[in-house]
Order: structure tokens, then C-alpha cells, then sequence
């Protein structure tokens, strides 16, 4: 059961103007979030209770700010009420600078976080803007494309981690960009087919022409044998960053790691994908619960991601 969206909480009058809903507690908020960050992105909320509060928190408000943006797409009928929706998200950052949180348990919780950390605002504009290439089907046109969408969302909300982690080491900026562009284009991967059935395509338009990979026989859930071949590319270039972050492993400060760990997960999905021949239009098992759980707690004791 996914959890409701910002404009379900909000109530409309008969002249077209918001009512507010009843206010909450910033506990209340902030637990609704940790509910929202659990359905919705459940494994990054394992990886954000590795941290202290009120660092925990603010990572929940976070992780449901990006679930909220992250689907809208699928919320709106037409990208312009994509982009009013955007725009809206947008003017509630700006609030939330200014110390205004707007009715909402999302901006109730993410107003507090940004009152205690102060992240460059930027990142968050960076962040939806990237959003907006989700309304369009525009096409990516090769790797180094897609790895900049990666970039500008899932980079971008790492580096907001850190930040609300109280991180601001360089080499842990680094890392956090490294292996969150890692976890989105390894969710990219796994998504293939969800995406599909939307008529959605976002892998390199060059590899899919030298695959002789139509985005038709995508859709119809019945791709050309070139795009396994296409997925593994992308796989190898997650692959590389995840490497690359671990490089600096022992510049890295340990309060770091909840924003870092995804990279363990990344690790088990590529390998999965791998074993699969990424073959992403036939059911992969599901991972035990109970196995993540215990990887990441193994990984945060031994100080690794």
C-alpha cells in the first residue's frame, strides 16, 4: 500500500483555494514519513536506521520528498499538470527556507531538517529539475545521458543524506554521488519492465541501435536479444562507480555510512541481474528480508558500503 500524495492531503474549497488539514506534530510528520519512506523506498529507510536522531528523522523526510517527486508522473494525467505539481514542490522548498512549512507532513518534517542542516538549496533544485525529464519521453541518447539523470536524482538525494548526516567531508561527497548514480542506474535496470508497460525507455539510445533493440518489442514485453547486452552495459558502469567510491573508503567519516550502504545493496542486485543473464522480463526471486537486513548490519559494524 503506497501512502498518499501531497495533493490527497490537501482539501480544495468550492472557489478553488486549499483548505488546510488539521496540523500535526513534527512527531507525528515525521513519523508519517519513516510509514511513507518504509513502503516506498524500503531499502534506503534500512539504511537511514543506522542513523542517530534526529539525523534518522530528517533522512525519513527526505527519502519521502523524493518518493512524492519522484512519481509524478504516474499521479498526473499530462506533463503541464506534471510541471504544476513540480512547481508547487518547488515553491514549497522555498518555504521551507524561510522557515514556512506548508500543511503537509512531508513539509512539516523536510522544514525542520532543513532548519537543522541548511543544505545547499540547489541540490534540491537540481533534483527536481531532473524530475521533469520524467514527464516527457524524451529519448537518452547514450550513456553518458543517462548517467546524468542518474546523477541529478538519485547523486543529488545522496548528497542531501550527507548533508542532513552533518557530512561535509569531500571525500565523502564524492562517494555519496558515486554510489547513489550506481543505485539509480541499477534501479533503471531492474525497472525495465515496469517502465515498459508505461512506454517508458530510459537506457542509451545509441546502445539500443547497436543492439538492433526496437523500444516497440520493449514495450510489448518482448525485447530483441540485444538488449540483455544493452542492461549489462549499463550494469558495468554501476559497477565502475561503486568501485571507484570505495576507493577512499578510509577517508570516509563512519556517521557517512547511512547514505553510503546502498551500495551494498547495488552490489547484491547487480549480481542477481548477472546471474539472470539480465533477463528482466522473467520474475528474479525476491531477496530475503531478513538477509538485507543482516547484510547491511554487517556491513555498518565492519565500517563498509
Amino acid at each position: 500500500m503506497t501512502y498518499p500524495s501531497v495533493f490527497e492531503h490537501v482539501m480544495i474549497d468550492g472557489k478553488g483555494r486549499s483548505l488546510k488539514p488539521a496540523g500535526e506534530t513534527l512527531a507525528e510528520a515525521r513519523r508519517a514519513c519513516g510509514e511513507q519512506a518504509r513502503a516506498n523506498d524500503r531499502e534506503r529507510f534500512l539504511c537511514s536506521l543506522f542513523a542517530h536522531e534526529p539525523a534518522r528523522s530528517d533522512l525519513w523526510a527526505l527519502l519521502a520528498f523524493n518518493d512524492e517527486i519522484a512519481r509524478t508522473r504516474e499521479t498526473v494525467s499530462e506533463p503541464t499538470l506534471g510541471e504544476i505539481r513540480l512547481q508547487w514542490w518547488r515553491d514549497a522548498i522555498d518555504a521551507a527556507y524561510a522557515g514556512n512549512a506548508r500543511p503537509h507532513p512531508v513539509l512539516r518534517a523536510l522544514t525542520a531538517a532543513i532548519e537543522r542542516t541548511r543544505p545547499p538549496r540547489e541540490r534540491f533544485e537540481r533534483l527536481l529539475h531532473a524530475r521533469q525529464h520524467d514527464l516527457y519521453d524524451d529519448a537518452i541518447p547514450d550513456m553518458a545521458a543517462l548517467e546524468a539523470y542518474a546523477e541529478a536524482t538519485s547523486g543529488e538525494l545522496s548528497l542531501l543524506e550527507l548533508a542532513f548526516l552533518g557530512v561535509n567531508d569531500p571525500s565523502a561527497c564524492q562517494a555519496a554521488r558515486q554510489v547513489g548514480t550506481a543505485w539509480a542506474l541499477t534501479g533503471l535496470i531492474r525497472a525495465t519492465p515496469f517502465l515498459a508497460r508505461g512506454r517508458r525507455l530510459l537506457l542509451p539510445g545509441d546502445l539500443l541501435a547497436a543492439g538492433n533493440v526496437s523500444a516497440e518489442s520493449v514495450f510489448q514485453g518482448r525485447p530483441e536479444p540485444g538488449l540483455r547486452g544493452v542492461l549489462r552495459s549499463v550494469a558495468v558502469r554501476a559497477r565502475t562507480l561503486l568501485r571507484e567510491a570505495r576507493t577512499a573508503h578510509g577517508a570516509i567519516p563512519r556517521a557517512a555510512l547511512p547514505a553510503l550502504l546502498p551500495a551494498r545493496l547495488a552490489d547484491r542486485h547487480l549480481a542477481r541481474l548477472e546471474a539472470a543473464d539480465f533477463d528482466v522480463f522473467t520474475d528474479l526471486p525476491a531477496a530475503n528480508p531478513a538477509a538485507t537486513s543482516a547484510l547491511l548490519w554487517w556491513a555498518h559494524v565492519r565500517g563498509r558500503y
